[in-house]
């Protein structure tokens, strides 16, 4: 029986999760200080700023590849064009010492929630989605567009202006990378429903709302509100829990 709870924080790519990360560290590094970081392998290069063993093992598609051939050890998914792998042993290692963070792509967030080896784990789910189940909603009732049409728009307008920021001049590969994160994300909202929370969060990873001032803004402090409340063990107003119909395949 592991002594710790598994805490899953997942959603589109610049949807805010690591500035999330960052802003409860910084506001509450009580809360932060308590949750042990699971780092997975992954294939890409680092973003500005990453280092390797903090956000990620950074590692060739072949290292992670050869992964496989651990049989049961290890989970290796394809995520957006990148190879992510899972240590689960690490995973499990860790829990025995107390709560552990997993922060980052819906995709393994649906393995961490529906692996049969962590059924007897306590856990925390927290799923960030650009836009409220009401906005999704409004959307559905239009006769031009759809749903799917809106969210690859917002979050490749979200995406834009990260890598604009943190690169300046944009390449193809950049073009291309955006392109291919922000395809993804209808895709990774549907698997929304399988978390226990939904916090819509309209100040992505490109919002300055985060750190720019004392305490974070608009969307970004009410998102951080809303996971220290549910740290702490409060209900938060505003959740909202989403089902399998919302979004249709």
């Amino acid at each position: 029986m592991s002594a710790g709870r598994l805490v899953i924080l997942t959603g589109p790519s610049c949807v805010g999760k690591s500035p999330l990360v960052r802003a409860l560290a910084r506001l509450r590094p009580d809360l932060e200080e308590r949750l042990q970081p699971i780092v997975l392998s992954n294939s890409r290069d680092p973003r500005p700023g990453e280092r390797d063993g903090v956000q990620y093992h950074f590692r060739s598609r072949a290292d992670i590849e050869a992964l496989r051939k651990a049989p049961g050890r290890h989970v290796v998914m394809d995520v957006r064009g990148d190879l992510q792998a899972l240590d689960r042993e690490e995973l499990h290692a860790l829990l025995q010492r107390g709560d552990v963070l997993f922060e980052g792509n819906p995709f393994i967030g649906q393995v961490l929630v529906t692996d049969p080896s962590l059924r007897d784990v306590p856990r925390l789910s927290v799923f960030l989605t650009p836009l409220s189940r009401a906005e999704i909603e409004a959307t559905r009732q239009l006769r031009t567009g759809s749903v799917a049409e809106l969210v690859t728009d917002v979050m490749r307008r979200k995406l834009l202006r990260r890598t604009t920021r943190q690169k300046g001049i944009l390449s193809l590969p950049d073009l291309q990378n955006i392109e291919r994160r922000c395809g993804s994300a209808y895709e990774e909202l549907r698997l929304a429903h399988l978390l226990d929370h939904v916090i819509a969060n309209h100040d992505g990873e490109d919002s300055e709302h985060w750190d720019a001032f004392p305490i974070a803004l608009g969307d970004a402090g009410r998102a951080l509100a809303s996971v220290v409340a549910l740290l702490e063990g409060r209900t938060p107003a505003g959740l909202e829990a989403w089902d399998a119909t919302l979004l249709p395949g």
